[in-house]
């Protein structure tokens, strides 16, 4: 596969909604079935006062625009770093965005801003992904 070219700045963004079936579906998926995710009584006495989804399931937003559109199909994750600054509820709306913010002198490896927005505009997630352009042909 050969990928259009990259240049810092380059920008993709998507809304994702994190409603009760798909908290449930990935409780199930990754074995997290912690009661602040699935149940209303436990979660309204922690913390938050209700549910939250998984922190896991709002990163996996980010190999979701990585693997579809920035690089794009054949792209390789090689690392994530995420901060968790406020929680995500259940029924939440996020806007998705990652940025460039270097590609290797090589064009191979991509460095992103990866950033994770609620519906009031705050920042949920914060971090920065490494991934691996789909044409090359460098082994992680």
């Amino acid at each position: 596969m050969t990928a259009a070219p990259l240049a810092v700045g380059d920008t993709v963004s998507a809304s994702v909604t994190f409603d009760d079936a798909t908290v449930r579906a990935f409780a199930e998926l990754s074995g997290d079935r912690n009661p602040l995710h699935l149940d209303d009584a436990a979660a309204a006495k922690g913390r938050f006062g209700r549910r939250i989804a998984h922190g896991a399931l709002v990163t996996a937003q980010f190999s979701r625009l990585l693997a579809s559109e920035l690089p794009g199909p054949g792209t390789i994750y090689l690392e994530q770093q995420a901060s968790f600054l406020r929680p995500v509820f259940v029924g939440d709306t996020l806007t998705i965005a990652m940025t460039v913010v270097d590609v290797a002198t090589d064009s191979l490896r991509v460095v992103l801003e990866t950033i994770a927005t609620n519906a009031a505009g705050k920042r949920v997630v914060e971090g920065r992904a490494v991934v691996l352009r789909p044409d090359s042909e460098e082994s992680p």
